[in-house]
């Protein structure tokens, strides 16, 4: 049993070992040389540009479902089929408490679509690299070229702009999209930036959760479960769950993210946000994948979510290193 043992966690080394090694020679060759990626990058820009769906304003929003649900429904198998993998062992195989079939989450499905739609469907879409002239008219509004820069709007998304409505365009259905597509540097660095500020930012907002009345009562529905297994990820209330989507547009467009870094950013999000959700100790957590100690994984979360404190920042360590060391110079609050 000792040698099984093992075998079991080299195994699991070697699996997470060549992962992070693929990456990094992935990201280290886009940085250096991003001539080998732009003609690649030049046909899918051409291609998603000229694609209606990909035009359309709700796209995010419907990318982030199919998204979510092409990751946990399979993560949620592994799940209920590898009950070697669990953090909290049972016995046998099966399902926890609380955790529902698909086809019972359609009320989930639509509590969670439905003020992004909402969103999507009123507010004009800004982009970096779009001029403000397009933006607007993607938004119904038909200035004169030379009156744009004197309407009030601006190109920032820190300034929000409604759509114009009207009964020939009474919803914000088109967004406005780059003509040139980013280089692979670019995009690495814009995935790589923006995942490091929504790191910081929703440890910002998860603490509040923990020690602000109002918002901790919103937060209660995430940690009402007995066993942690990947559909915590999205028992959230409306505006926790609203709050994490806008935290994370903040971080792309705080720094300028090209359309094509959101759409990439979205599928990796959304699996990191599952796996430390999972309740499992895979053999590709991103804990294992990335040097010792710089990721958090479902262990140090499925912690957090057992006693409610520590453990705040959702993917790596540091600021929960810093809040924890400035706890125990304060005499210990920080938990």
């Amino acid at each position: 049993m000792v040698v099984a043992a093992g075998s079991h966690g080299a195994n699991k080394n070697t699996i997470a070992l060549s992962i992070r090694y693929t990456l990094l020679a992935l990201t280290t060759s886009a940085i250096l040389y991003p001539q080998l990626y732009q003609p690649a990058l030049d046909t899918l820009w051409h291609d998603l540009r000229t694609s209606t769906v990909y035009k359309w304003s709700t796209f995010e929003t419907l990318w982030t479902v199919f998204c979510y649900a092409a990751i946990e429904a399979p993560i949620t198998a592994i799940f209920v089929r590898r009950p070697e993998w669990r953090l909290t062992r049972h016995a046998g195989r099966g399902k926890p408490k609380g955790m529902r079939r698909p086809s019972r989450r359609g009320v989930e499905a639509l509590m969670y679509v439905a003020p992004l739609l909402l969103l999507d469907l009123t507010m004009i879409k800004k982009f970096a690299d779009v001029p403000l002239e397009e933006m607007l008219r993607s938004g119904n509004y038909d200035f004169p070229a030379s009156a744009f820069n004197s309407t009030g709007h601006r190109a920032t998304f820190l300034i929000p702009s409604l759509h114009n409505f009207s009964l020939s365009s009474p919803l914000q259905v088109q967004r406005a999209l780059p003509t040139t597509p980013p280089t692979s540097k670019r995009l690495a660095l814009e995935l790589i930036i923006s995942l490091l500020i929504y790191d910081t930012l929703f440890f910002a907002f998860h603490l509040s959760m923990h020690y602000t009345p109002l918002l901790r009562t919103w937060h209660i529905p995430h940690h009402s479960h007995a066993e942690m297994h990947p559909q915590i990820t999205n028992q959230l209330h409306v505006f926790e769950r609203l709050g994490l989507v806008l935290l994370a547009n903040f971080s792309l467009n705080i720094i300028g993210s090209h359309v094509l870094t959101r759409t990439l950013f979205v599928p990796m999000f959304v699996w990191l946000l599952v796996e430390i959700h999972s309740g499992m100790g895979v053999p590709w957590g991103y804990e294992r994948v990335l040097p010792g100690g710089w990721g958090g994984g479902a262990r140090k979360h499925a912690v957090h979510h057992a006693n409610g404190g520590g453990g705040f920042e959702p993917f790596f360590n540091w600021w929960d290193g810093a809040w924890e060391g400035w706890g125990r110079v304060i005499g210990g609050e920080g938990g």
